[in-house]
């Protein structure tokens, strides 16, 4: 296993944003993304990083802009150090496996959250009020149950150690536009319909994922991570029940960690033992397994 990347630090490269995984460097015309291994819970970036997490999330992401395609344009130009700009050449060792080298594009301020099952926010909204970002829903309905179809479900996007809020679509066509905003929603639910049917037929249940756009010269790009553990819930087919918390590829497993601690949710967020570590790294390297292996052009993970 190789040393864990915590951050970046490429001093003659300007740096546009370090986010809670992503480090993005300016390119000129282009950006560059590297994928740390930094993990963040409750909006909080953790102190400890989960090693492999970065190359995990870069090549699933690499996975799904291929597989979706045809559904909407990536902001993929390459993820192959050797195709990467010279002025990037000292840094190849850091970036194999853990980057990519993408168009600008002015990216919309919301977050695209599809949901299939009952979970996270939207069950404590449901249970709050019988509704999801204002989508009234049947009486009755318990932890992790399927959703009568998938729902758009918008957010605003968190800053300065804020948290996401839910918004229903009205509210995300006053911040974008309407046109915009049925845009994003018909193709957000195109994208999740097509990754579900996979994923499912992999022994994954996609349970709710986040998507992000943004525009190029006008054309609507699909940007960021796809169809992570971090920007989504997986949870095991093979021992799926509804009624209860599931459990999952992704990082509820450090959330549910961090609850049980007892964390005011505030940062500084404790360090993570090694044994908690290692449990994490083993999901997302199982989710990873179970969506690619096999798949011809994909390599398997290690």
């Amino acid at each position: 296993m190789s040393r864990a990347l915590f951050k970046t630090d490429f001093k003659d490269l300007p740096l546009v944003s370090r986010g809670k995984v992503r480090d993005i460097y300016d390119l000129g015309d282009r950006l560059l993304i590297v994928a740390t291994d930094r993990l963040s819970a409750f909006d909080v970036v953790l102190p400890t990083p989960i090693p492999e997490k970065g190359r995990i999330l870069t090549r699933m992401s690499l996975f799904w802009f291929d597989f979706l395609q045809d559904i909407v344009p990536h902001h993929l130009l390459t993820a192959d150090p050797e195709e990467f700009p010279e002025v990037l050449r000292p840094y190849q060792e850091i970036l194999a496996g853990r980057s990519m080298v993408v168009r600008k594009a002015r990216v919309l301020p919301v977050e695209c959250i599809v949901r299939g099952y009952l979970a996270g926010s939207a069950l404590r909204e449901y249970r709050q009020s019988g509704q999801v970002c204002g989508i009234k829903l049947p009486q009755g309905l318990r932890e992790a149950d399927p959703l009568p179809e998938p729902l758009f479900t918008p957010s605003t996007k968190a800053t300065g150690g804020e948290h996401d809020v839910n918004i229903t679509f009205e509210e995300c066509a006053r911040l974008i536009g309407k046109d915009l905003a049925k845009k994003i929603r018909e193709i957000s639910l195109s994208l999740y319909e097509k990754a579900a049917r996979y994923a499912e037929s992999r022994g994954i249940l996609i349970a709710d994922t986040k998507f992000e756009f943004g525009l190029v010269d006008g054309d609507l790009l699909l940007v960021d991570e796809v169809l992570t553990p971090d920007s989504s819930r997986f949870w095991p087919r093979e021992e799926y029940v509804p009624g209860r918390p599931q459990k999952s590829f992704d990082k509820q497993f450090i959330r549910d960690w961090l609850e049980k601690i007892g964390w005011n949710k505030r940062p500084p967020a404790p360090e993570i033992p090694p044994e908690i570590v290692e449990k994490t790294r083993e999901r997302y390297l199982e989710a990873l397994r179970r969506l690619i292996e096999g798949v011809p052009g994909s390599s398997e993970a290690s």
